[in-house]
């Protein structure tokens, strides 16, 4: 009978400690940050990033109809060739963002910070850019003439005038 109980005590003893070593390692050592790849997928209508860092994200031709990215940090991320309509990035970063043939149509870029970003053909028909910072963002001309005409306001993190960061005439 001592010799079954002490059998039966290793048996359960040897993957409690396994348990406990687990628990403690992933204590002690941090997570490491996966990256969230969403190329060519089609999310869900509707599907909320806001508020969230994306930096680690990939939206490259993704379909992210009526995405909200409220105040989403977007800085480096590439939406290349995504379909982004009526998508809401409000106050979102998108520093630095790639958005060479992105669909940003009817999307609400207000107060959006696109510093730097890469936009060269991307369609932004009928979107709303009040107060976004388009600052040294790459622009065909006819795109940046179009967004020149409906631009406006100021963007309230960097301070810059939206005409001005498009450089309108």
């Amino acid at each position: 009978m001592k010799l079954n109980f002490r059998r039966m005590m290793a048996g359960l003893l040897l993957p409690a400690l396994l348990v406990i070593i687990a628990l403690v390692t992933v204590s002690i050592y941090p997570q490491v940050a996966i990256a969230d790849d969403f190329t060519k997928a089609t999310l869900p209508i509707d599907s909320d990033f806001s508020g969230k860092d994306l930096t680690t994200f990939e939206f490259t031709q993704a379909s992210v109809r009526r995405g909200k990215f409220m105040n989403a940090n977007l800085t480096g991320v590439s939406l290349i060739g995504g379909d982004f309509d009526s998508a809401d990035m409000t106050g979102a970063n998108m520093t630095n963002t790639l958005l060479d043939t992105a669909r940003l149509t009817r999307a609400n870029l207000t107060n959006a910070i696109l510093i730097g970003a890469s936009a060269s053909v991307a369609n932004f028909d009928g979107a709303i850019i009040d107060g976004a910072d388009f600052t040294d963002v790459l622009l065909r001309r006819d795109i940046q003439l179009k967004l020149c005409k409906v631009a406006k306001g100021t963007n309230p993190t960097t301070g810059k005038d939206t005409r001005e960061s498009l450089e309108c005439a």
